[in-house]
C-alpha cells in the first residue's frame, strides 16, 4: 500500500555533475556571509546607549512568527496570510543555506530564488484544517521526533564529513549519502511545520521518504 503524502514537501535536486572542489574545501568560511544575512532575519536584538548629550537606541527583529500565530489560531481561528508567507519564505531561505553548508550544492544560496531546493506547504483554512487548541500541545507531542532528529543530525554530520572527502577526490556527492541528508532535511522541515509554524495538524511520519 502506498504511503499517504504528507502536506509538507521538501526535496533537493541532485547535482549530477562535478562540484566545485575549492568552495567545498572552504565551505565553512565561504558560508559566513550568508550565515550573517540569515541571522539578521532569523532573530531579534535590541540595544540602547545613553550619554549626557543624548541617547541612541536601535532594534532589529525577525525570526519565525510562532507565538502570535498560536494566539490568532486559538482565539480568532485565523492565520494571517502575510505571516504564513513570511514563515514559508524564511523556511525556504534557511533550507537553501542548510543545503549549501551540507555540501549538497555549490551554488551560493539566494535570498529569494528557489535554486535547487524545493520546500512547500499549503496555506491552511484554519476553521477547516486546524483545531484551535492543538497549537498549545504540538511542541510536546513532537518530543519523540526531537529525540530521533538528534541522532539523525549526528549521522548527517558524519555523512557531510564523508561527502567532503568524496567531493574533494571525485567531484561528486555520493548519491546514497545525498539521499540520506535530503531525507533528514525533509523530516526536520515536517516537524518544524507541524510544531512551530503550525500549518498542519497532521502528525509528521517517522520516515525519510516523501
Amino acid at each position: 500500500m502506498q504511503e499517504a503524502q504528507y502536506p509538507v514537501q521538501f526535496s533537493v535536486d541532485y547535482p549530477d555533475r562535478d562540484l566545485n572542489r575549492l568552495t567545498t574545501f572552504f565551505r565553512v568560511f565561504v558560508a559566513i556571509p550568508i550565515f550573517i544575512v540569515l541571522a539578521s532575519v532569523s532573530g531579534g536584538e535590541a540595544w540602547e546607549y545613553g550619554e549626557e548629550a543624548g541617547q541612541t537606541s536601535g532594534a532589529a527583529a525577525g525570526g519565525f512568527l510562532f507565538f502570535g500565530t498560536l494566539l490568532m489560531i486559538l482565539f480568532r481561528q485565523k492565520y494571517p496570510r502575510w505571516w504564513f508567507d513570511w514563515n514559508l519564505e524564511l523556511s525556504r531561505f534557511s533550507a537553501r543555506v542548510g543545503v549549501y553548508v551540507a555540501l549538497m550544492n555549490d551554488q551560493y544560496p539566494s535570498t529569494d530564488e528557489g535554486q535547487s531546493v524545493h520546500l512547500d506547504f499549503p496555506y491552511p483554512d484554519v476553521p477547516r484544517d486546524l483545531t484551535r487548541w492543538m497549537p498549545r500541545v504540538k511542541g510536546f507531542l513532537a518530543i519523540p521526533h526531537y529525540i530521533v532528529l538528534l541522532f539523525l543530525f549526528i549521522a548527517v554530520i558524519v555523512t557531510i564529513f564523508i561527502a567532503w572527502f568524496a567531493i574533494l577526490f571525485t567531484g561528486r556527492y555520493p548519491r546514497g549519502l545525498f539521499d540520506f541528508a535530503e531525507g533528514v532535511g525533509r523530516w526536520a522541515n515536517r516537524v518544524a511545520a507541524y510544531a512551530f509554524l503550525l500549518v498542519t495538524d497532521k502528525y509528521p511520519p517517522f520516515r525519510l521518504s516523501p
